[in-house]
């Protein structure tokens, strides 16, 4: 997989090793396959919330090498926000092993994200994994 990172600090491309993957339609699958846990931040150069999550989460990539930090602009993956139905920016999606598990608008603060992380590690997979199962049955 080629990998781009991105300082979003400066807002530009510098081919530097940052914590965070940019995503787009074309990596965005292969991406959520292949890692156990993948914490998406979906945002926009113009979005204040963004600006000020993004150091967050960066410190939060930086933090928990064993997980993937990725990015989606929604100004030039719209497409991809608008498979995941995307209203408002900043919105953090985290996945894990393949399952969305979390999906939320808004910038959380440090202590917030921490906290998240440590809940979907904690979580019972197998545990979840019934749950959807069981909620399937009921629907049909």
């Amino acid at each position: 997989m080629d990998l781009m990172y991105r300082d979003y600090r400066a807002g530009t491309d510098k081919g530097i090793d940052v914590a965070t993957l940019v995503l787009s339609k074309d990596n965005f699958e292969e991406t959520v396959t292949s890692n156990g846990i993948v914490l998406v931040d979906f945002w926009a150069g113009w979005c204040g919330p963004c600006r000020t999550f993004a150091p967050v989460f960066e410190s939060a990539a930086e933090l928990h090498a064993d997980i993937v930090f990725a990015k989606v602009d929604t100004e030039t993956e719209y497409e991809l926000a608008a498979q995941f139905g995307i209203m408002s920016i900043p919105t953090l999606m985290v996945f894990r092993d393949q399952i969305l598990i979390y999906s939320q608008p808004g910038a959380l603060p440090a202590s917030a994200l921490e906290e998240l992380i440590t809940k979907i590690r904690m979580l019972d997979m197998d545990e979840v994994r019934r749950q959807i199962q069981d909620q399937a049955r009921a629907a049909s």
